[in-house]
């Protein structure tokens, strides 16, 4: 069949379109345009000021020859439909690929579905759309805001800081927030304070409860001293049950995923950052090839915040519940959530496509990151739809002179949508059946010593809950804007943990001083909303721009003239000699993190490896450098190989042995601490830090 009588339908990666092509006939020829074709050009502005902000699009270097054999196959297509992502950027990516065909075909129309079926592309394909100029509007609005910021601050920092450096509008309000929370940590003072449990007897079976208050106060337990004092003060107190209550505990599930929480319980389950979650979840969206089926999309789109899902979707996992678990477990009328105020509510949340395709019947199909991933998403879908846990919660106050101590245990009744957790319900917390006026026998008092702890350091989880909740970025930004700041070595990842470097708090520190309104989260959050305003055509691109330029580039003007210039602030004199010249080494900060470089720049250019401790190998001269495998993952190993042949993937602690003087290394465990050890034989120093 000739071309000219096919329907040209053009997506945006290759492993979409092979998907789609699985359900259309032969009347159609699906291409990928690889992203985006057209934007801004990245060596300057692009943008004219002074003529409305017009924008100034180029081909993106590289891309030419693939949009020319789209428009080759453009001109010989009965109509194009542009099928990219359902969002501002895919309508931006539609917009510039329908200006760019147009003249080679003028039937080109939009095409939009949030999952890739059979049914979704079909009832697409039967229903396409014009642009929308909007979402178009929106998109433009974005792009062009962010190229402002990013062109006039990221020279200020090449200036006053050093060469590389970027600023942008989202990432610098990101960076502020752990740079806040890093402050927090280093002036926070730990105050001592102890806690009491009495270990206690009923009918032969032990519990434990805590003292609340002592002579009405209720933390008087301040130091080991004052403990001691209410240990001898209950040695002969009597202790009776003065209150029970019961009640019952109906415990509701959570709603299907949008991008933020997929993201979060990515991260705190499986471990994932925000970026390896995204990676992840647009492979099974794009399409998966399953044993005797090929490839097939298993998620609907992946970048929504709304709780929402379809009438159909309702209905089949409804029926899947109905089928596979007994009536008790289908509540009467289907679970519906609200979504947040902010929330666009144009795609559905993130749920299967196939609500019967169970993640353990294509478990060999999948990548293991891919079953972990599909897996916690088919699991929450269905659960949403499912009646709540009932608990039956037992709390009882307890006397003992002037102190009251109080516990509470609970029992399963009903495990309601857990069962589809298979969780193993544990029974640590029953008590006995206790009745008001019941006297107890004391079994020994458990003292215990604690320090108040500072905010935990932000991780990807928590710091994408807090962007959300502070109406900052969108879905498809939070990624992103992690990944931007490590790349920067603004901040780098401490196991989880996101700790600002020297750099990034050097960089906070300007921004904070020089442009406060652009790190405020009521201003950051501000913009989004007026982006969301274009998008709803309630209000226009250009003058919203203006708004934020004029006074913008005033602030511009007088950052350049007063920030006092820092370069080479974070160097450092070691006692390194270079071996080429024999001058002194230096401490420098390059793109990625600390290394020696000669101090007879530029005559000299040698540089190595930052030294991270000495080798703990018995009788080497040499240290411990990080370098980077073939796919990029880093190991540490000595800088007398090949003589010396140590390595490991333990990550170094910045500190030295006491006993011995080699590098120590660290294991973190997600729930037990670190540990912190030297690798030199024969010397055996360990320590644990929770």
């Amino acid at each position: 069949m000739a071309n000219e009588q096919k329907t040209l339908i053009i997506v945006e990666s290759p492993t979409k379109a092979r998907t789609i092509t699985k359900y259309l006939g032969t009347k159609y020829i699906v291409l990928s345009s690889m992203g985006h074709i057209i934007d801004l050009p990245k060596s300057r502005l692009a943008v004219d000021v002074e003529n409305d902000f017009c924008p100034e699009y180029i081909t993106i270097r590289g891309r030419a020859k693939l949009l020319n054999e789209l428009k080759k196959t453009a001109s010989q297509a009965s109509q194009v439909l542009l099928a990219t992502d359902p969002d501002r950027e895919g309508e931006a990516i539609s917009w510039h690929l329908k200006n760019a065909l147009s003249e080679k075909n003028g039937n080109i129309h939009r095409v939009e579905f949030h999952e890739i079926t059979d049914s979704a592309i079909k009832e697409a394909i039967a229903n396409p759309r014009n642009i929308n100029l909007n979402l178009v509007n929106a998109q433009q609005a974005r792009r062009i805001l962010d190229r402002i910021v990013g062109y006039y601050l990221s020279p200020i920092l090449w200036k006053k800081v050093k060469k590389g450096l970027s600023a942008g509008r989202v990432q610098s309000v990101a960076l502020s927030i752990i740079c806040q929370r890093e402050q927090e940590i280093d002036s926070f003072i730990p105050t001592e304070y102890w806690t009491l449990d009495a270990v206690l007897v009923h009918q032969n079976k032990q519990f434990r409860a805590s003292l609340v208050s002592y002579k009405g106060q209720k933390d008087y337990l301040k130091t080991k001293a004052l403990t001691d004092e209410v240990i001898a003060y209950l040695q002969d107190k009597t202790f009776l049950v003065h209150a029970v209550s019961k009640k019952e505990r109906r415990r509701r599930p959570m709603p299907p995923y949008t991008t933020s929480k997929l993201q979060q319980d990515a991260a705190n389950r499986l471990g994932f950052t925000s970026a390896k979650t995204m990676m992840i979840a647009q492979q099974l969206y794009e399409g998966v090839d399953i044993t005797g089926v090929g490839p097939v999309g298993l998620i609907t789109y992946m970048r929504t915040d709304s709780t929402r899902i379809s009438t159909q979707a309702m209905n089949n996992v409804r029926k899947y519940i109905a089928d596979r678990f007994s009536k008790e477990y289908l509540p009467e009328s289907p679970n519906i959530y609200a979504n947040r105020k902010d929330a666009q509510d144009a795609h559905e949340a993130i749920r299967p496509t196939d609500v019967t395709r169970d993640p353990d019947t294509i478990k060999n199909d999948l990548t293991p990151d891919q079953y972990k991933l599909y897996r916690l998403i088919w699991k929450r879908f269905v659960a949403s739809q499912m009646t709540p846990e009932v608990s039956l919660v037992t709390s009882v106050i307890i006397r003992a002179g002037e102190c009251e101590f109080r516990t509470s245990g609970s029992i399963v009744l009903f495990d309601g949508f857990t069962i589809i957790e298979n969780e193993e319900k544990s029974e640590k917390d029953m008590l006995p059946e206790l009745h008001e006026g019941d006297m107890l026998t004391v079994v020994e008092f458990l003292p215990e010593q604690h320090f108040t702890t500072p905010p935990p350091r932000y991780n990807d989880a928590s710091l994408v809950k807090f962007l959300e909740e502070s109406g900052i970025g969108r879905p498809s930004t939070y990624a992103p804007t992690i990944n931007t700041l490590i790349k920067r070595y603004y901040v780098v990842r401490n196991g989880r943990q996101l700790v600002p470097t020297p750099l990034g708090k050097i960089v906070n520190d300007i921004l904070t001083k020089f442009f406060p309104d652009l790190i405020s989260i009521g201003f950051t959050s501000s913009m989004e909303e007026k982006l969301d305003l274009i998008e709803e055509a309630k209000s226009e691109w250009v003058s919203m721009i203006k708004d934020f330029y004029v006074p913008f580039k005033k602030t511009v003007e007088h950052a350049e003239k007063h920030i006092e210039e820092v370069k080479g602030i974070l160097d450092e004199e070691t006692p390194y000699t270079c071996q080429k010249c024999g001058k002194p080494m230096k401490k420098k900060l390059g793109k990625y993190g600390f290394f020696l470089a000669c101090s007879a720049f530029p005559q000299c250019r040698n540089a190595q490896p930052y030294p991270l401790g000495k080798c703990p190998i018995e009788g080497c001269t040499g240290n411990v450098v990080k370098r980077a495998s073939k796919r990029g993952k880093p190991f540490y190993s000595c800088t007398q190989y090949p003589h010396c042949t140590f390595i490991t993937r333990d990550t170094p602690a910045e500190k030295d042995c006491p006993r011995c003087g080699s590098a120590l290394f660290v294991k973190r465990k997600k729930s037990e601490g670190e540990t912190v050890f030297c690798l030199r034989d024969g010397c055996g120093y360990k320590i644990d830090i929770l």
